[in-house]
């Protein structure tokens, strides 16, 4: 069956790998769809993403959904045989010390498809079947069509960015990168009552996108005299993954607001206005990955078709290096998707 593996940074080859078998407690799932990811882009361009650098082959992808084939054994709890799912990308410990405390998506143990940050890595999703545990399937809410679906996991990761801000409703939010992630961020915000969203971005197409997630305003961040741009807000979400980003979000966002960082930045130290966060007691927070926000992420996705508008492009499996390439180029995509069911040898 075919299988996306990357080798190293700009070595991504669609390679004939082994179907596996799933065991006791597993389930054997035929892949409709994957999402391209940043990180997924990230391993491509630069052998590894943040701090987790690639030390063998590794299967990408960790954004998917498709249908169960089979369990590893009959007595296995999960969704029948031939019913549409998206899976939940991360197993957890369930026993180190955040798990304990609720806080699984920090798990310092868990193991997350298609990640390099343990060794021997995670292998991801991108294969036309793959098993993964049985307890990591959700089910598709009716009338959720398993395209719209294959947003579930980015958009999990913008709810749990949005609960580590606190409630949206009433107001006035920035945020800075309009890639696929900032793009939920916005549509996330919008559907919990937020008033006003700014959203920032050097790239117009980019921008285009925030607009169609729900974007009230829409500013080039390589232009300080732009009129759009807010003299302050009360909450401010970092999704381009840039020193610079961060630093509009801290000097924008009013006194005692928050600034929740969201985006991965480059490997090593990064400087950012630290006085700022003292001075106006601004609260800077992180938000890593999601837990039980995927399953509002599907009813959320079953409840708004206008989320149709960020998948712009579903390219054959065969053709993997192109899909990346164009979802590399923010200035002609948004979430692009790879299509298992639409090579032959799928």
């Amino acid at each position: 069956m075919p299988g996306c593996v990357i080798h190293g940074a700009g070595d991504l080859r669609v390679e004939d790998v082994p179907v596996p078998s799933p065991g006791p407690g597993q389930a054997l799932v035929a892949v409709r769809y994957g999402g391209v990811c940043g990180s997924d882009l990230h391993y491509w361009r630069h052998g590894g993403v943040g701090d987790f650098r690639l030390k063998e082959p590794m299967l990408l992808g960790h954004e998917v959904v498709g249908t169960v084939v089979a369990y590893g054994s009959p007595d296995t709890p999960g969704p029948a045989a031939g019913t549409s799912v998206a899976v939940h990308p991360a197993t957890p410990c369930g026993r180190c010390p955040e798990c304990v405390d609720g806080r699984r998506n920090v798990c310092r143990d868990t193991r997350y498809l298609g990640s390099a940050a343990r060794f021997p890595h995670v292998q991801g999703g991108f294969a036309a079947r793959i098993v993964v545990p049985a307890e990591q399937l959700r089910p598709l809410p009716a009338g959720l069509d398993p395209r719209r679906a294959a947003l579930a996991e980015p958009l999990s990761v913008a709810l749990h960015a949005v609960c580590r801000a606190g409630d949206p409703a009433g107001r006035h939010l920035l945020v800075t990168g309009a890639g696929p992630i900032g793009a939920l961020v916005v549509a996330a915000v919008k559907a919990a009552g937020a008033a006003h969203v700014t959203v920032t971005d050097l790239l117009p197409a980019a921008l285009e996108y925030a607009r169609a997630a729900g974007a009230d305003t829409l500013v080039r961040a390589d232009d300080p005299d732009d009129s759009g741009r807010p003299v302050e807000v009360d909450t401010a979400f970092e999704a381009s993954g840039v020193a610079a980003g961060l630093d509009t979000c801290l000097r924008l966002v009013r006194r005692g607001g928050v600034v929740v960082q969201l985006g991965m930045l480059p490997p090593g130290r990064s400087s950012f206005a630290g006085n700022l966060v003292v001075s106006r007691e601004i609260e800077l927070r992180g938000a890593f990955r999601f837990d039980g926000e995927f399953d509002a992420a599907l009813r959320l996705l079953a409840a708004e078709p206008a989320f149709d508008a960020l998948v712009s492009a579903v390219v054959p499996v065969g053709d993997a290096e192109s899909a990346f390439a164009l979802a590399a180029d923010r200035s002609r995509s948004c979430k692009v998707l790879l299509d298992f069911d639409a090579d032959p040898a799928a």
